[in-house]
């Protein structure tokens, strides 16, 4: 006859069942990394079920086997939130962001950069979970910002939301803030099954997201497929040392939260305004939809000292562009193969006139796009173009549908060279998988190899590449090395003397800088600031390729993806042996020279506004670098020189203003002659 275990044996082990679970879930749901095979997780899960079966007494609110539990609710009883859900005030313009940053700074008495948090702006449900003594209590919605419903059994049954804290390092009252919405693939994917079934389906994520959330039933909210990012701090015991909103996102992140990993803290409202352009320029990429770009004041003090109007914060500001949107026809659906192989949708359209311009062509990003819309050809379509962003496909009139619109085949084929098409876990994107053998790819990995930022062959624009590439006469970048100008000659279009200029251009591209060069590879999610950062770095081609990963995080402004991405470049074969046949054809990568100890400009601030024309900013910002200046993009009293050309307009007056010396082109091109002699 089996002993009965002790009451306290078994209870050690549900907690520790418990931990595991936690843990592994922790994994899984926020760090997108799981631990253990669905197996594993299941059977620590059974174990604690049949443990919680045999001895109900010691079942815990915060077990992990409690998330979807309890009766459908009659209604959502209302509570007041301790500290109210602020509405944010919103801009449509960088003029606006501008101005958003004058009135922060004229505030807090400040004539330096202000540092800022940028974050996304996650279009779904704002909500509100509160922990005592480490575990949920409560979760609520927005409401009217001053109340909401308390959705505490809904919420529970989020795999993203923690029922406990990790670590042991927390207040003991705390208050979070957080966006639950439904991923892209997610809610397509819901909706395929749902029209299986029969069943209703989801109009768009973010209702999906708020009717999800408000089901009276938690088992109903259990399978949507709902997660969630968490932005920020309510009430938390005043005692608790947090001086910044990017430590306490960091912070939430140690007890277990998801954080947003696109979240930046940036100098100077122009380093905002950098953010803004490059995030919503990849808001296709992204597996949820967004409506724009949060700025906070980072500081805390700041933001006291910069308080609340009556319903929108001073300190925080929402930039969402503004956009025009037209009806026009799909005509049909082509497929582009870029250089990194990504295999992109784009939607020809019957021309309409938009956002100033007429646009007869669309990007639809990757097929979730496509199924998110509910596309078909034939369809009328709302196209979006906002300022410079290219234009998009934003929703589609279902209701006037003609009877002959087809449906859009995502190839799964590479539609210029035929190898398989393939979608790496955790992307969006489709890609061939032919690599450099491609001739799309290899067209395009030629003229980002040749291009302005990286090895600067003036002359070798696309048809010529592609003249060289349908001719055979390349087959990677190095072979540029040993065209002749004969040859050159002989492609169409391409008068002698041309040949020669271009040979010549080849040709002398061969001494370009280190950084340059790590550029021109092409290694994705490395760009132009990034290779200058690994030149100074590692100062030769065979450093770089020999760095694992850890050594590559050393490198100013390289994380975890980054590294990981360029370890991996420097694995394949094909990539290293191009690396060596470029060396061997006399490309003679010059490493950026050592900043002196004492550099001319050293601990100066420098500004550039208006045009130039002797130099582009970025080979301007290059040369005062070299001579050890920060460049800025605002104007306070401690900014040492400003240098504006014609147009140059607010910093100009600010420098006036600040009594800061100002120096036209002719005077700047003058002064780093001396300076650089």
């Amino acid at each position: 006859m089996a002993t009965e275990r002790p009451e306290a044996d078994v209870a050690a082990e549900m907690e520790r069942l418990r931990t595991q679970i936690d843990t592994h879930n922790h994994a899984y749901h926020v760090l997108d990394a799981p631990t253990v095979s669905d197996a594993e997780f299941d059977a620590l899960f059974d174990r604690l079920l049949a443990l919680e079966a045999a001895h109900p007494e010691l079942i815990t609110p915060d077990s992990p086997t409690q998330r979807v539990g309890g009766a459908a609710a009659a209604r959502f009883p209302t509570i007041r939130h301790p500290l109210p859900m602020l509405s944010l005030g919103k801009c449509t313009t960088f003029d606006e962001l501008r101005d958003f940053d004058v009135r922060v700074r004229r505030l807090l008495g400040s004539d330096d950069d202000i540092d800022y948090a940028c974050e996304p702006k996650v279009d779904g449900v704002a909500v509100r979970l509160f922990y005592e003594d480490g575990r949920l209590k409560l979760g609520a919605t927005r409401g009217d910002g001053e109340e909401g419903e308390d959705i505490t059994a809904n919420v529970r049954t989020l795999a993203a939301v923690p029922l406990r804290l990790r670590g042991e390092n927390w207040p003991a009252r705390l208050e979070v803030r957080g966006e639950v919405y439904m991923p892209r693939a997610d809610f397509n994917a819901f909706n395929v099954a749902a029209r299986a079934a029969g069943e209703r389906e989801l109009v768009n994520p973010r209702n999906g997201a708020a009717g999800s959330l408000r089901q009276l039933d938690p088992a109903v909210t259990a399978r949507r497929p709902l997660t969630l990012f968490c932005y920020g701090i309510g009430r938390i015991d005043e005692d608790w040392p947090l001086t910044s909103h990017v430590a306490s996102l960091d912070r939430l992140a140690e007890w277990g939260f998801r954080i947003n990993s696109d979240t930046r803290r940036v100098t100077g409202i122009e380093a905002v305004i950098d953010y803004v352009e490059t995030f919503l320029a990849r808001r296709g990429e992204l597996g949820y939809d967004i409506d724009g770009v949060v700025i906070k004041v980072d500081d805390f003090a700041s933001q006291d000292a910069l308080g609340v109007l009556t319903r929108t914060p001073r300190y925080a500001i929402a930039f969402k562009p503004a956009a025009e949107e037209a009806l026009t026809r799909l005509l049909e659906v082509d497929f582009q193969v870029g250089r990194t192989g990504a295999v992109t949708p784009v939607a020809r359209l019957d021309p309409v006139f938009v956002g100033g311009v007429t646009v007869s062509n669309a990007t639809l990003h990757n097929s979730d796009e496509i199924a998110r819309l509910g596309l078909r050809v034939g369809d009328l379509v709302w196209v979006r173009r906002a300022g410079d962003v290219i234009p998009q496909v934003v929703r589609v009139e279902v209701e006037q549908r003609p009877a002959e619109a087809r449906d859009i085949v995502f190839p799964d084929h590479c539609p210029v060279c035929g190898a398989p098409v393939a979608r790496s876990e955790g992307e969006v994107v489709a890609r061939c998988t032919a690599h450099r053998t491609c001739p799309a790819q290899l067209v395009h990995g030629l003229l980002h190899f040749a291009s302005r930022g990286a090895m600067d062959i003036q002359g070798l624009g696309e048809k010529i590449v592609t003249q060289l590439v349908e001719r055979e006469l390349v087959a990677d970048a190095a072979d540029l090395y040993g065209l002749d100008a004969e040859t050159l000659a002989g492609l169409d279009r391409m008068a002698e003397k041309s040949a020669h200029n271009l040979h010549g251009a080849i040709q002398g591209s061969r001494r370009r800088g280190l950084a340059r060069v790590i550029f021109a590879l092409g290694i994705r999610e490395v760009g132009e600031a990034t290779a200058a950062a690994l030149a100074r770095h590692f100062r030769s081609l065979p450093a770089l390729w020999e760095a694992d990963e850890e050594s590559l995080q050393q490198v100013r402004d390289v994380g975890p993806v980054v590294a990981r991405e360029i370890a991996e470049f420097f694995v394949q074969d094909e990539n290293r042996a191009l690396v060596e046949r470029l060396l061997a054809a006399g490309v003679e990568p010059e490493p950026p020279p050592e900043l002196p100890v004492t550099a001319p400009l050293a601990d100066q601030t420098w500004v550039l506004t208006g045009t130039l024309e002797a130099l582009t900013r970025k080979e301007a910002k290059a040369r005062l670098e070299a001579l050890g200046a920060r460049v800025s993009g605002s104007v306070s009293a401690q900014t040492d020189c400003v240098v504006a050309g014609p147009g140059a307009g607010q910093k100009l007056a600010d420098a006036e203003r600040h009594g800061v010396p100002i120096l036209d082109e002719a005077a700047f091109m003058v002064r780093l002659g001396e300076l650089e002699a």
